[in-house]
């Protein structure tokens, strides 16, 4: 098992409060942008938070008072001189991307201040999202001659439909956070975006978490196929956890009338 302290990051830090990991990015003189080693470090990050069984759930936010992460690093983006190398840039971002997505336990984005571009990206890669009534968020890489890169054409289309993500991205438009969780684009908003993300993961991690980890997978496996298609996989997650002592414990205490206890078996 990764212990969280002994990892040495320059642009992150990762922290552990009992079942909660808090992530934050941290460059604030940048306003957190992502560079290549930002990017990296996110990795590490996300892996290390695999390695650790004792972690039910991972808050992401930014340091300082100004930004969630306001985009990717646009000098890095400028130095990038041919096909392979966006494409190649854009994989690398999509797979950091996806990892954090398909981790096994909650993912909550505390966005406490601008979150565009690969910020943005960030937080739709997330679960669930709370957001400051100051932060803004937006997918403006049309002004730099670009699109999205890091799954925003696909994640945020799938979250609040074509028509409204289009929107956003063809107009490169900034949204506040009341206009965000009228989209569905953010879930809560709260002055304190990481103390509600708190809440919210406590609330998560007291359920069972073989169930948690199972329900996103039902939804994320379910997004990509049909209806009838999806109903299959419910089924047969359904199925599983039938067989957990989870489930024993669950219904056991109940039907007891008093708080289960839940261990992941």
């Amino acid at each position: 098992m990764t212990m969280l302290d002994e990892i040495d990051f320059q642009h992150l830090q990762l922290d552990q409060h009992g079942p909660l990991a808090v992530l934050t990015v941290n460059r604030p003189g940048a306003l957190n942008a992502l560079n290549a080693d930002t990017l990296s470090e996110l990795s590490q990050a996300t892996e290390a938070v695999i390695e650790n069984p004792e972690i039910g759930a991972l808050i992401i936010t930014g340091g300082g008072d100004r930004a969630f992460v306001a985009g990717a690093d646009i000098s890095e983006l400028a130095q990038l001189g041919d096909v392979y190398a966006g494409r190649e840039l854009a994989l690398a971002g999509q797979d950091v991307m996806q990892t954090i997505a398909n981790l096994p336990i909650p993912v909550i984005a505390a966005v406490n201040g601008f979150a565009l571009g690969g910020g943005l990206e960030l937080a739709l890669a997330c679960d669930v999202r709370v957001a400051s009534p100051r932060a803004k968020l937006g997918l403006p890489e049309v002004t730099l001659g670009l699109i999205p890169g890091f799954g925003g054409t696909q994640r945020l289309a799938r979250l609040i439909g074509p028509g409204r993500a289009l929107d956003l991205m063809l107009t490169a438009r900034q949204v506040g956070a009341e206009e965000a969780l009228a989209l569905g684009l953010v879930n809560y908003v709260a002055d304190d975006p990481l103390q509600k993300a708190r809440e919210v993961a406590e609330q998560m991690v007291k359920n069972a978490p073989i169930a948690l980890s199972l329900v996103k997978e039902a939804v994320r496996r379910g997004m990509d196929t049909s209806l009838e298609a999806g109903l299959e996989v419910e089924a047969d997650l359904f199925g599983m956890l039938v067989a957990t002592q989870d489930f024993r414990e669950g219904t056991s205490a109940f039907l007891a009338k008093r708080r289960a206890e839940f261990k992941g078996e």
